[in-house]
């Protein structure tokens, strides 16, 4: 994690960026990068995919922040969640890239959608519940941004009270009914 120097310098890069300057973000992802590959690690663990594809989703995701010149980001706890719904959103990418071959959409085209395809189960996983969250989404919104930070952001209870302007308890009694309601929508077999 970042001491208060680095810390004050990421908000400072930040700044720089949504004032137009592209090169901060050249500068801003050696500051940040272990802990976007530590998130990065979390998304992809277990059934999202393999330990190697963690530095390939943090690789994405600065192809996608690159495009952006005035990004809407206000601070260090923002940049983390903008960060993860990105990369949420680069993996469900990915699994219905994989889930469009199985269909008999196109070949394999990389060492890295080789990997991917092996893991069918993690995809279908992913897709059901980007699928449920999206669900949820339409019902309770701050609900499902409470989730998504929490679980693939990684942020702590404060961090996405700050994100959303709520208090921390608010956050956690949503969190609780949200998880219930997924439990509910995807079953015991997730």
């Amino acid at each position: 994690m970042l001491d208060c120097a680095g810390m004050a310098d990421v908000t400072q890069l930040l700044e720089a960026w949504r004032g137009g300057d592209t090169s901060a973000l050249d500068r801003l992802i050696p500051l940040v990068y272990d802990d976007l590959r530590r998130l990065a690690r979390n998304m992809v663990r277990g059934q999202f995919g393999t330990p190697a594809r963690g530095t390939t989703l943090v690789h994405d995701l600065y192809l996608r922040l690159a495009g952006q010149t005035h990004p809407e980001i206000q601070s260090r706890v923002h940049f983390f969640a903008v960060s993860s719904r990105a990369m949420r959103q680069i993996l469900v990418d990915g699994a219905r890239r994989m889930q469009a071959q199985r269909r008999g959409g196109g070949a394999v085209e990389t060492l890295e959608d080789n990997v991917e395809a092996a893991d069918s189960r993690g995809s279908m996983d992913l897709l059901d519940l980007n699928e449920a969250l999206d669900r949820l989404a339409q019902l309770y919104p701050r609900r499902a941004q409470i989730i998504e930070l929490r679980y693939f952001g990684g942020l702590s209870a404060e961090e996405t009270a700050e994100v959303l302007s709520v208090s921390t308890e608010t956050v956690r009694r949503e969190m609780r009914m949200g998880e219930a309601w997924l439990g509910e929508l995807l079953g015991p077999t997730g």
